[in-house]
Parts: structure tokens; C-alpha cells; sequence
């Protein structure tokens, strides 16, 4: 256990232009912002002079969001807001996220850096298969795209058979999707005996978190480099940071973004290193600035210099979850990550799985569904599996191994965990 001393040496410093750029927006933040005037009623934002004073502000989640419905998180008169964007995924009232002009310029200023981090440049051709509309996605990925220089191809979500098409005649050399979808494309191509056609380079993935296992297999069926972009709807959306080309973790913008991660049951802000909750501070948002937002997303800073030179742009590491992805079972906590880590240690056995969880004859359940090759032996492969998950869980899940493609793909995210409890 760290002692204090050294926890906070180690917790990665406020930069001084970020403390700056937090003094200047909390100068009027309050005047300007009846969500947050309501919010720090009775907290003097004046007084916040250091990285210790800030990190006494209580933070804001999606409930305080999801309360300012529709235009209550606007800190901007109503003429000055462009657009509109809503997260996706969410029940319930939804969270709207005014931008401005500015934030909508300084999306595609982050975005394209992402995409030089990538290596993509104006010669690239970018086909992005993210949805448009309300959720901040195939905009994000197109603007960023017309800023860098490059040829966009915004085809969308779906088609799967025209998106092939325009993939072999077009000669896309960028493909923009989620891990779900760059999977469900591997496959087709496979199928097809198209891959010789394929022209791809690169992969930008994001929007949901994708293990080990199935990143190798993207990067195996479509021979890509693969790139894994962060953000959400409430800080701009996807392309806050992304992976360089040199190592592990997403470097995320610190001219725009101040990091912290945290533990998610006490809020104590943690060394770098160590796994918490990822916690974001917009810095020059004008349409709705958000202010310690706790995301719910599991990850670390990852301490030291990386070999792009861009020290100062925090990285984070690979998502491991959300703090609210845990299930609990048999009085045990559980994460997907959890699962997909034990299934990694059986290279025989597919990416792709399933968890339904149920509630039987007064006990739980937890079924977990694996798709597999008929050449191994599935019930000799289904006990290993079972035993491995017991002395790493704590319980026996129940393994029922399927053949290859009997689990449903998506053209957007991957549903992998159904709780019938409830």
C-alpha cells in the first residue's frame, strides 16, 4: 500500500495551462450555467487556486445530466448552440449536449490529430461505417477526416454487401467502425475469399471495449493495423485521444481533456497506474462544459514517457469495463473482462461468446455460451473451461460450447451479457 507521500507524487499533475484554462472557465462558470450554479451552490469556484482544491469539487454523473433534459446543461445562449448530439445506450430520459461552433471545430481539430496519430494521411481513403444522427459518431469520424485532408466515404452503419463493394472499388484504406462491425466484416471477406480484393490499412475502432482475442482476430481477417480511438457523447464524443503508433494505451488531448482516474466506490483519486474509474474535465467546451464527469469506464493512466515524445498528452490504458458492468453472482463480483480473460487461455475457442445469467430453483446462474471449431472436443473443452473460471471467480459457470456463427454479430455494438434476473 502506498503512503501518502508517495501517492501523491505518483497521481499525474494538473498541467499548468490546464489549471489555468479550469480558473478561467470557473470566472464565470456560475453566471453562465444555471445547471451548474444550482449544482456548486454554496462552493466558491473562486477559491479553486490548485490541483488540491480542485480535486475537493463533488463530481457530476449522467443522473445530473439526465436531470437538465432537454437544453439544461447549455451554458450558452440558445443562439449560439449549432447542434445537438444524445449518448447512445442509455434508458430513460436522455442526456442532451449542446455544442457551439467552437466545440464543433474543436472536435474536428481533435479528431484529425487522431487520425495523424494513426498515420493516416490526405493520400488515405477513410470509409466510416459509424451511425449519423443524434449519436456523436460517423460525424465525428467524417469532420475529422475533411480536416485531416483525406477522402471521407461515409457510408454508414449496415449494408454489409455495399459496404464490401465500396471497400474493393473505392480502394478504402481506412475503415472506421466498431470492434463489433470490423468483426462481422473479417468474417464476410473470409467467406467471400475477397481479402486479396481488400485494400485496408488501418482500423479506427472505438465504442466499445474489445478483448485481446477478438482485436487479433480483426487484425488477422482484414490485415490491418489496429487503432483504438475514446471519447463520448458528453465530452465532444470519439476522438479525445487514441493510440500512437509506437505503443500501448490512448493518448488523450490534455489541451482539451484533464484526466483523472479514480476509486469508483470512495472517489479518492489514485496514483498513476492503478486501475479506477477514468474521470474527465472539459477544458475549453463552451456549449456544455462538464466538470469532474465520472465516465464509468475502467482504466489507468499509464505512468512514464512513451515513444512518440508526446508526454504530454496523458495515456490511458486499454479499457478494461465499466463500474457498472459488474454483475454479482453467488455474492461474487464479476466482470466481462474477467471472462474474456480466462477464455483467452483456450486458443482453440472462437472471440466470440455470451453470458445469460438467470435465476433458478432459488439460486443463480451464470451460462456461458463459446463458439468453437468442431475439431476440438467440446465436452472435455467445456470442463477445462469451467474449471479454469471456478478457481478464478470463485464459482462454476456453466459452459455450453456452439458451433462457429451461432451467436448473433452486430453491425453496432455487441450485446454479450443478458441478466434475466430481473
Amino acid at each position: 500500500m502506498l503512503d501518502i507521500a508517495t501517492r501523491k507524487k505518483t497521481i499525474m499533475q494538473m498541467q499548468p495551462a490546464q489549471l489555468e484554462a479550469i480558473t478561467k472557465q470557473f470566472a464565470t462558470l456560475k453566471d453562465h450555467s444555471p445547471f451548474y450554479a444550482r449544482k456548486f451552490d454554496g462552493i466558491e469556484l473562486g477559491d479553486v487556486k490548485t490541483q488540491a482544491d480542485f480535486e475537493k469539487l463533488p463530481f457530476t454523473d449522467k443522473a445530473d445530466l439526465r436531470e437538465a433534459y432537454p437544453l439544461g446543461l447549455a451554458a450558452v445562449p440558445q443562439e449560439k448552440i449549432v447542434r445537438i448530439h444524445s449518448s447512445s445506450g442509455t434508458t430513460g430520459t436522455p442526456v442532451i449536449i449542446p455544442y457551439t461552433k467552437k466545440d464543433v471545430e474543436d472536435w474536428a481539430i481533435q479528431f484529425a490529430r487522431c487520425y495523424e496519430y494513426a498515420g493516416v494521411t490526405p493520400s488515405d481513403r477513410v470509409q466510416i461505417t459509424p451511425g449519423y444522427g443524434l449519436w456523436t459518431a460517423g460525424i465525428g469520424f467524417q469532420a475529422g477526416c475533411e480536416r485531416l485532408g483525406a477522402m471521407a466515404i461515409p457510408m454508414g452503419p449496415g449494408n454489409t454487401e455495399k459496404q464490401l463493394q465500396f471497400m474493393v472499388d473505392m480502394e478504402s484504406t481506412v475503415l472506421t467502425a466498431t470492434a463489433s462491425y470490423a468483426l462481422l466484416l473479417a468474417e464476410e471477406i473470409e467467406k467471400r475469399g475477397i481479402k486479396d480484393q481488400i485494400k485496408l490499412k488501418k482500423l479506427v475502432t472505438g465504442s466499445e471495449r474489445s478483448g485481446e482475442k477478438i482485436r487479433q482476430r480483426i487484425i488477422d481477417g482484414l490485415g490491418v493495423e489496429f487503432y483504438d480511438i475514446y471519447g463520448l457523447t458528453e465530452v465532444y464524443g470519439p476522438g479525445i485521444g487514441i493510440n500512437c503508433q509506437y505503443g500501448h494505451g490512448m493518448h488523450v488531448w490534455s489541451d482539451y481533456v484533464y484526466v483523472e482516474i479514480i476509486d469508483p466506490q470512495t472517489g479518492e483519486v489514485l496514483p498513476d497506474g492503478a486501475w479506477g474509474e477514468i474521470v474527465l474535465t472539459t477544458l475549453q467546451k463552451e456549449g456544455a462544459p462538464l466538470i469532474r464527469f465520472r465516465t464509468h469506464d475502467l482504466s489507468r493512466i499509464i505512468p512514464g514517457s512513451c515513444a512518440c515524445g508526446h508526454d504530454e498528452h496523458p495515456r490511458l490504458d486499454t479499457l478494461t469495463g465499466r463500474s457498472d458492468d459488474m454483475m454479482k453472482i453467488h455474492g461474487v463480483n464479476v466482470f466481462p473482462a474477467q471472462i474474456e480473460e480466462i477464455l483467452s487461455e483456450f486458443p482453440d475457442l472462437s472471440s466470440e461468446y455470451q453470458i445469460r445469467i438467470s435465476h433458478l430453483e432459488g439460486r443463480d446462474t451464470m451460462r456461458i455460451y463459446i463458439e468453437a471449431p468442431g475439431s476440438i472436443d467440446w465436452a472435455e473443452t467445456s470442463k477445462a473451461v469451467a474449471a479454469r473460471a471456478k478457481s478464478k471467480i470463485g464459482f462454476t459457470p456453466l459452459i455450453k460450447i456452439v458451433e462457429l456463427g451461432f451467436l448473433p454479430r452486430s453491425e453496432k455494438k455487441t450485446k454479450r451479457v443478458y441478466d434475466e434476473r430481473y
